[in-house]
C-alpha cells in the first residue's frame, strides 16, 4: 500500500487494485504533471485544439488498423469522449462509492495517457466533500455536508464541473450540443462504476446499482434520464442484468451487427444472447 498523499489515496488504490487497466497517480505538492509522450491535459481537451487533435489521432488510427477504412470525423470524436470521461467520470465516483469521499478536479488538475498499457491518470487532489461522521472530516480540504442526499449531489456537481469544458471542447467536432452531450456523460458514469464495481468485492455491483439509482433518478439536470437499470430474463430462467443508454456512441456505423448490450439499437432478444454469452466467457 502506498504512503496516502490524501484522503483518496486508499481509494484510488483499491481502485487499481481491482481493475488494473486504470492507474491514479496524485501528484505531491510541487511536483509537475506528466508531459510527453501520449499525456493530455484536461485543459487541453477543453481547449478544442492541437491538444485535442492529437489525442483524436490515436482513436482515428485505431479506427483504421481495425477496420480498415476511416471513420466520420464526428464518431472518432464520439469515440474519443468516450474513452475519456469512462475513467474521468471514475476519478470522482470511485472514492464516493468506496469511501464516501468526493473530490473536485478542475481541468487543470487532471493530466492522461491511454497510449502506453493501462488507462493512466495523474491528478493534483484538494478539496474534497464528505460526511459529518468520516475520520478525514477535520483535514484540511474538508468540506463537510450534511447527509447522504447532499453528497450525492456533490458528486454531480463535481463531475458536471469537470465535465462541462471538456464537453466544450469534443461538441463542435461531435456534431453534438446540450442535451445529447450529457446524456452520454450520463451513461459514462453509470457505466463506469457498474462495470468495476463487479471486481470490488461480492455484491458491490447490486451494490453500485442501488448507489446510482439514487445518484441519477432521472430530474437531475445537466444529467439526462436516470441509471436505467432493469432486468431481462433468459430462456432457463436466468435474470440477466441490463440498463437503457440515454446516448449511442456511435460504433454501429463502423460494424451494423456489434452493438453494445445496453445499446438504444438493440432489442431485448438480442440483449439476452449478448449477456448469456458474456457470462459464459
Amino acid at each position: 500500500m502506498p504512503v496516502p498523499l490524501s484522503p483518496l489515496t486508499d481509494a484510488y488504490h483499491r481502485l487499481t487494485e481491482a481493475f488494473p487497466g486504470l492507474t491514479v497517480t496524485e501528484l505531491a505538492a510541487g511536483e509537475p504533471a506528466p508531459t510527453g509522450g501520449g499525456w493530455v491535459t484536461a485543459a487541453a481537451l477543453a481547449e478544442g485544439g492541437a491538444g485535442l487533435d492529437a489525442f483524436l489521432a490515436w482513436d482515428d488510427a485505431q479506427v483504421l488498423r481495425d477496420h480498415g477504412r476511416p471513420g466520420r470525423p464526428d464518431v472518432i470524436a464520439s469515440f474519443g469522449l468516450h474513452r475519456y470521461a469512462w475513467p474521468a467520470c471514475l476519478l470522482i465516483t470511485a472514492p464516493w462509492f468506496l469511501r464516501r469521499r468526493v473530490p473536485r478536479f478542475p481541468v487543470t488538475h487532471v493530466s492522461y495517457d491511454r497510449t502506453e498499457g493501462p488507462m493512466a491518470f495523474a491528478v493534483r487532489t484538494g478539496e474534497f466533500a464528505c460526511l459529518p461522521d468520516d475520520p478525514a472530516a477535520a483535514l484540511p480540504g474538508a468540506r463537510v455536508v450534511p447527509d447522504e442526499e447532499a453528497l450525492r449531489a456533490e458528486v454531480r456537481d463535481a463531475i458536471a464541473a469537470h465535465m462541462e469544458p471538456v464537453l466544450g471542447g469534443f461538441g463542435p467536432r461531435m456534431r453534438r450540443r446540450g442535451r445529447a452531450l450529457w446524456g452520454m456523460v450520463t451513461d459514462e458514469i453509470v457505466e463506469g462504476l457498474w462495470y468495476v464495481a463487479q471486481f470490488l468485492g461480492e455484491n458491490e455491483q447490486a451494490r453500485a446499482a442501488r448507489e446510482l439509482e439514487l445518484l441519477l433518478p432521472g430530474t437531475t439536470k445537466p444529467y439526462v434520464g436516470a441509471a436505467a437499470f432493469r432486468e431481462l430474463t433468459g430462456p432457463g430462467g436466468e435474470s440477466l442484468a441490463t440498463r437503457d443508454r440515454a446516448s449511442c456512441c456511435m460504433y454501429y456505423t463502423l460494424d451494423p451487427r456489434d452493438t453494445c448490450a445496453t445499446c438504444p439499437r438493440t432489442c431485448d432478444a438480442d440483449r439476452v444472447v449478448k449477456l448469456l454469452a458474456e457470462a459464459a466467457s
